[in-house]
């Protein structure tokens, strides 16, 4: 073949727009590298430039090894305009769904995990804000994976290294090609700041907003995934947040309170000293007031981030949880010493043959069927409705304080959510209380009526003594093998405990839920740190008197072995005439040197109403061993165990 004939064919095949239509990557980059401005016409018939390939990008990207026509299918030639052959236009997950496809064929789909996250990320992208119908082009999404992706030069980034600050530092310019207005808020950040200065660490938007998953933040998920983004970088700040009633609705899953950006505002977050920032002293009444519409001057002073190991910032909280913690130690020391040493004495006398001291009644010559009466039926009301209060308060209650358990969203979706459980919470409180008022006016009123008979110290009064600081004593004493088991009166000291203990409880948790309950009314007479030590106070007593009655309380009453499994006394009312005698021999041998037994007998109870005692007493039992259970998991966990 002539030579000038061979050049002139090789000049043509190379020239851009009339060489064979090949499509291969060398002969599209012949016009699409750059080097001249190429223009296309849109569906709505308006020209718009196209982006350059850069060869030395594309040489380097995850799809260098792709070749044009393996995305752009609808292009048939290499003529200007291009032909199409109705081919719809590239489609990212329809390539990567169709490599799946073939490596799980080939049984290859094990080594090749990076292809299934690109799917699960375009699952994401189809439930999210950027795949629904512009507002302005419902014909369109939002944003497509090539509005943020340049499919032509991209690349998995590495972990770290000089490639990952470049992509950080970035990204936000990226997005606000679309948000601006996001875009110019985040530049007056503490972020923005951060990022402007080259600090790659700083909060960029793909740290707060799921890339792929993005949706609109009025939605819980978006929430809560913001939320969990700040925690995730300001560990301690989150941590005293979680802390917060705030805190612990958000845990559970829910958004009906606030949360991070609610205070320190979406993108323009700013430090505290710069007068424009929302938490700002001068600005913070009003950010407290979107939520608490009567806010008063007292809520600025309310610490959402108190830690109790800061006395120098915040010396209320770190006193409130010095004295709770040194009360909690105290009280578990003691009785938790006395049940061990109770039980380990009860075991040692049974294995020596010796019993509690028996009493033979049979010398009275008592009728049978007989029982000594100890508790009326309003007493038995009382502490019906006080236990199965307590125990949906325990419930509600512990639920909010170890929302981070996880047996924590799973209790709070079966009561209906928060504010279901916060309905609940209250419900019983009113009730809790209402007893406990109720009390108060009957012992008044009985006092009032028998003042002249009634010795404060006395035998029937449930006023501590110097008797039962002897008994104390004597009881040290038999758990040690140095002295008799000792005979009670009508109230064992354990038993005057039980009954003064409320007095405190009540009045601790019940103060300070009510000012939780009424933040408003509370902060226009009290400064906001009340609230802080209020929670405090209320979580730590709730937990005293849970773990107290669910442990002592049940060993002294049911589970010390001479009780084991159930004391019915409680819920009939009465108890037979040899146990009394047994645990309460003073004032049995009292009321018979007085002759005044007969007083005290009543009919034993039916076999229908013993039955039912123990139906719900075991049932109650049951409760209060489950309630525990969950509260020892969610201790366990909150200390890190």
């Amino acid at each position: 073949m002539n030579f000038r004939i061979l050049a002139l064919l090789v000049f043509l095949l190379a020239a851009p727009g009339i060489q064979a239509a090949d499509g291969t990557s060398a002969a599209c980059l012949n016009c699409h590298d750059g080097s001249k401005t190429l223009q296309a016409t849109g569906e709505d018939g308006k020209k718009r430039e196209l982006k350059p390939v850069h060869k030395s990008a594309l040489a380097r990207s995850t799809h260098t090894y792709l070749e044009c026509n393996d995305c752009h299918k609808d292009v048939v030639d290499n003529q200007t305009p291009h032909k199409k052959t109705g081919v719809a236009p590239p489609d990212c997950v329809s390539c990567h769904q169709n490599l799946w496809e073939q490596l799980k064929k080939d049984g290859r789909d094990a080594s090749r995990p990076d292809v299934k996250l690109v799917l699960d990320q375009a699952e994401a992208y189809k439930r999210s804000v950027h795949s629904k119908p512009n507002t302005d082009e419902p014909d369109k999404a939002n944003a497509t994976c090539a509005g943020c992706h340049n499919a032509h030069a991209f690349r998995r980034i590495p972990k770290e290294g000089p490639e990952r600050t470049a992509w950080r530092l970035g990204v936000p310019a990226a997005c606000g090609t679309c948000h601006d207005t996001q875009l110019e808020d985040y530049q007056g950040s503490v972020h923005g700041a951060k990022i402007a200065k080259g600090d790659a660490k700083a909060a960029i938007c793909a740290d707060c907003h799921n890339p792929h998953g993005v949706d609109r933040m009025s939605q819980p998920s978006a929430k809560l995934h913001t939320t969990q983004a700040c925690i995730g970088c300001h560990q301690e700040r989150g941590k005293s947040y979680t802390d917060t009633y705030h805190g612990q609705v958000t845990a559970l899953g829910y958004t009906n309170t606030a949360q991070c950006f609610s205070c320190h505002d979406n993108h323009a977050v700013k430090k505290l000293d710069d007068p424009t920032s929302k938490i700002h002293l001068n600005n913070r009444l009003e950010t407290c007031q979107k939520c608490h519409k009567q806010a008063t001057a007292g809520f600025v002073s309310f610490q959402p981030h108190a830690t109790s190991h800061d006395f120098e910032r915040y010396p209320q909280v770190w006193l409130a949880t010095k004295f709770m913690a040194g009360l909690l130690l105290g009280t578990f020391a003691f009785f938790w010493v006395h049940l061990l040493m109770w039980l380990y004495r009860e075991i040692q006398d049974r294995r020596h043959g010796k019993r509690a001291p028996h009493v033979d009644v049979s010398s009275l010559g008592l009728p049978p069927g007989k029982a000594v009466h100890r508790f009326n039926a309003w007493w038995r009301l009382g502490h019906l409705l006080f236990a199965v209060s307590l125990m949906l308060l325990t419930l509600t209650g512990m639920t909010l304080m170890y929302a981070g358990s996880e047996w924590a969203p799973v209790v709070v979706r079966a009561l209906g959510g928060p504010k279901v459980a916060g309905l609940i919470h209250r419900v019983s409180a009113i009730v809790f209380s209402a007893i406990f008022v109720i009390h108060l006016v009957y012992i008044v009123v009985y006092l009032v009526r028998n003042w002249r008979t009634f010795r404060i110290f006395g035998p029937d009064s449930l006023i501590p003594n110097l008797q039962d600081l002897k008994d104390v004593v004597a009881m040290f004493k038999w758990f040690v093998g140095r002295g008799p088991r000792p005979i009670f009166d009508r109230w064992t000291y354990w038993e005057k405990f039980d009954y003064w203990a409320p007095f405190w409880g009540v009045t601790i948790v019940g103060v300070s839920g009510f000012m939780m309950w009424f933040p408003e009314a509370t902060a226009k007479v009290l400064p906001g740190w009340v609230f802080n030590v209020a929670t405090i106070a209320h979580g730590e007593e709730a937990f005293l008197a849970a773990v107290f009655l669910f442990t002592v309380h049940f060993f002294n009453n049911h589970f010390r072995p001479d009780k084991f499994p159930f004391d019915p006394v409680m819920f009939t009312g009465s108890m037979p005439i040899e146990h009394f005698a047994r645990e309460h021999g003073v004032q049995y041998r009292r009321l018979v040197e007085n002759g005044e037994l007969h007083k005290h007998l009543v009919d034993a109870p039916s076999r229908p109403m013993t039955l039912a005692s123990h139906a719900l007493g075991f049932f109650l039992i049951g409760c209060g061993l489950v309630l525990l259970v969950l509260i020892g998991k969610g201790f366990l966990r909150s200390m890190g165990a």
